[in-house]
This record gives structure tokens, sequence and C-alpha cells, in this order.
């Protein structure tokens, strides 16, 4: 094999439609977009969603739902993922630092602890939030639970 005979494998490389290279090309004249109308004009660009006239999908389909505006999203975290951190980590105190560190949370992510799964070391937590079932597991085994703004 040579630099000079170098060439792609056959059928892999095809040539492109040439338009409007007059009629001998077979898409000379029109240059394959028909009769007159917007779409033979140039410059011509539908409408996102636009069905040629028919009603489109969008408009069709009934409106339903609403984004609720001042809701506030939190990052759940699991008791028994908490519990396994503690133990990998010997760590007897968690804050947001730690579960960013550990790869838990984001940067700006609010952290909820939820209640799954068993919790066996004594920790002391400050995070956003806390759900009931949660709160009562941690207090249970002497721990705290202290909520930050």
């Amino acid at each position: 094999m040579n630099l000079n005979n170098l060439k792609p494998a056959p059928g892999s490389v095809k040539n492109n439609k040439r338009i409007g290279r007059g009629q001998g090309s077979g898409r000379g004249g029109t240059s394959t977009r028909g009769h007159k109308g917007a779409q033979s004009r140039s410059g011509y660009s539908s409408k996102a969603g636009f069905e040629g006239g028919q009603m489109p999908l969008q408009r069709r389909l009934p409106k339903f739902g609403f984004k609720n505006i001042n809701r506030v999203e939190y990052r759940g975290i699991n008791l028994d993922t908490l519990n396994e951190l503690a133990e990998k980590r010997s760590i007897d105190t968690i804050t947001l630092d730690t579960l960013r560190e550990n790869g838990l949370a984001g940067k700006h992510d609010l952290i909820k602890i939820l209640g799954r799964g068993e919790l066996k070391a004594k920790l002391n937590i400050s995070v956003h939030a806390f759900t009931a079932t949660a709160k009562t597991a941690i207090e249970s085994l002497g721990g705290t639970a202290t909520i930050i703004a």
C-alpha cells in the first residue's frame, strides 16, 4: 500500500445531488422544488409544528397540569446511605460539605434526609429538611437532626 493509491472503500462515498445545474443533469428547471408556492421560493422555512394547514398536534391535544413556581426541589438522601457513609469514612457529624465531598450532593442542592433503611450509628446531621421518620430514627440513637436555612 502506498499513499498514491489510497482510496475509500467501494460504496462508502456518495456524490452529492447537484441541483439546479441545467436540464442535462435531470435536476434543472424547478430544481426539485415543484411549481410555484411558498416552498419553491428562496428563503422559505415552515413554522415548527406546521402540518400543511391541518390543525397541528399541539393544538389538537388538550392542555393539562401546571408548573408550581413555588415548588422547592430537594435532593433526597436515605438513612441507609448515611449509615454506609458513616461506616466507610468513620464520620459522626454529617454536614452539607461532607455530603458534597462524598458525591452525594451537588453544589447548589437542597438536602432532605429520608427514612428508608436502618441507621446504626449515632450521627449529628445538619441539612435543609428531614422526614418525620428520619428525624425520629436519628434522635432515637442519641443523634441530632438540625435544620439549616
